[in-house]
């Protein structure tokens, strides 16, 4: 069924919201509607008040500073969201759970109390049985995710697999879940080369807050490639 316009331009501020550009082609695509009807919706919602730049070859954005109040969820959204807490808690760690939680919390808050009433019944009806070797008893997941957003160098005690403990001063490049566990993409500067670390082994962990001093690091998509799995 198309979806009115109404929902279609709080679709579309939503999308403008969630991104730093958003080209008219991504907003064709995502809405089913055609580049003039893009164009169109674009005027309609500067009319409304809110200031949609555009710049050459990168797309729609909204202009930085101005605020929009939060998006409310609907029930149907919100109980997308309930059913993946679980496995957030299976497969992220404390801190991400943690966090996820915080998420959700501030979600039900803007929820009718029928709809939350709705949302406490279907969370006693959701289970998730962990695999056993799972083993996500830690809280690095949410320093490293800043770390590798702010690029700044960490520090770890790591215990590789033969007990051994080193430290270690990276400049972590990306996130990897594979083989059931999380693995830390990042340049050590003990070994000079791209070194894949697995979370679980690590003792101890601190986000120096010091600029990367490599100039220019491989994709993380490509250093994907060297691994023994298939994407």
């Amino acid at each position: 069924m198309p979806m009115n316009r109404i929902d279609r331009l709080l679709g579309m501020i939503t999308l403008l919201q969630a991104k730093k550009f958003v080209s008219a082609e991504k907003i064709a695509d995502k809405f089913k509607i055609s580049k003039r009807t893009v164009f169109r919706d674009i005027k309609a919602i500067c009319e409304q008040g809110i200031p949609v730049g555009s710049e050459p070859n990168k797309g729609y954005f909204i202009v930085d500073g101005y605020f929009l109040p939060p998006v409310l969820f609907n029930n149907d959204e919100a109980n997308a969201l309930l059913l993946t807490e679980s496995l957030v808690k299976g497969f992220a760690d404390k801190s991400i759970s943690k966090h996820y939680s915080n998420a959700l919390d501030k979600i039900k808050a803007g929820l009718k109390q029928v709809d939350k009433d709705k949302l406490e019944h279907m969370q006693d009806a959701i289970k998730f049985q962990l695999p056993e070797r799972m083993n996500n008893d830690f809280e690095y997941l949410s320093i490293l995710q800043v770390a590798v957003s702010d690029k700044k160098i960490i520090y770890i005690d790591y215990k590789n697999n033969k007990e051994e403990v080193s430290k270690r001063e990276i400049e972590p490049i990306g996130l990897i879940f594979y083989a059931f566990s999380w693995h830390l993409i990042g340049w050590c500067h003990h070994r000079k080369a791209y070194r894949d670390f697995k979370v679980s082994r690590i003792i101890q962990m601190k986000n120096t807050g010091v600029p990367f001093k490599k100039n220019k690091h491989m994709p993380l998509s490509e250093y994907m490639k060297e691994l023994p799995v298939n994407y």
